[in-house]
């Protein structure tokens, strides 16, 4: 059984699963929490092929600071390690 984490988690079995994964709690809640995270699979285009704008409002979504300093390469390295 699941445990409740409150009303900040939506999918509590969804989040632990990932939390079992190693994943950190904040990256774990923020997948647990986008409604249809199991449906999109596959459907972005990679970090390597989006445009710098794309991959700064990517950012901007996540949370990332100082992401109007980094380079292309620097912005799809802090997002794939947030």
């Amino acid at each position: 059984m699941t445990k409740n984490h409150g009303k900040s988690i939506k999918d509590d079995e969804k989040y632990e699963a990932l939390r079992d994964k190693g994943m950190s709690k904040e990256k774990a809640a923020r997948i647990a929490n986008t409604p249809d995270a199991s449906k999109k699979g596959g459907k972005a285009s990679p970090l390597d092929e989006r445009t710098k704008e794309d991959l700064l409002q990517e950012a901007k979504k996540i949370g990332i600071t100082g992401r109007h300093k980094m380079n292309k390469s620097e912005l799809i390295r802090a997002i794939r390690n947030h």
